[in-house]
């Protein structure tokens, strides 16, 4: 799946693979077939939901990587699945709602920083599908953090006058 993140990295739109060449450069031998070992790790990517294939000779792959499913957490040995557990703990401990509010806000700012029309940043919210209240909560919050930070950059600058003949 490395491998995979890193040639999408370079190319988003999608890249020839040599399979052979790539099990050479795992480390995992060039031997072909439905049962080398090359392919029975894409099939593992397969079945863990990480990739689909959905036409011959071409694969689909994930860019991030969701929570293991719970079937799948099943099949995996104890000590992996309280790793598992563990590592999962503090995504989930943050309410859904939490996690858009605070996605919303990111986005809110960065559009900010584009363009500096408050109306045009909660409409562009809006065309990306995020609920009505939380865009409007989200452009009001990225508004109000600009507006702060641009009065307290101007008093900054406002001081005793730097003029030595008075």
């Amino acid at each position: 799946m490395r491998r995979f993140a890193a040639g999408l990295e370079s190319a988003p739109e999608g890249f020839d693979l040599d399979p052979a060449d790539t099990a050479r450069e795992l480390g995992v031998g060039a031997r072909g077939g439905r049962n080398s070992p090359f392919q029975r790790a894409v099939g593992r990517c397969v079945t863990f939901e990480l990739a689909r294939q959905p036409a011959d000779a071409v694969l689909a792959v994930r860019r991030r990587f969701p929570p293991l499913p719970r079937r799948l957490l099943l099949r995996l040995p104890d000590s992996l699945q309280e790793l598992h557990i563990r590592w999962s703990e503090p995504q989930e401990a943050t309410p859904g709602y939490e996690n858009m509010k605070r996605r919303s806000r990111r986005l809110a700012l960065d559009l900010l920083e584009v363009t500096e029309e408050r109306e045009a940043v909660e409409v562009q919210l809006l065309r990306w599908r995020l609920h009505p209240a939380l865009a409007h909560e989200a452009t009001e919050w990225a508004w109000t953090l600009r507006v702060r930070a641009a009065r307290a950059a101007a008093a900054a600058h406002v001081g005793p006058s730097c003029d030595q003949g008075s």
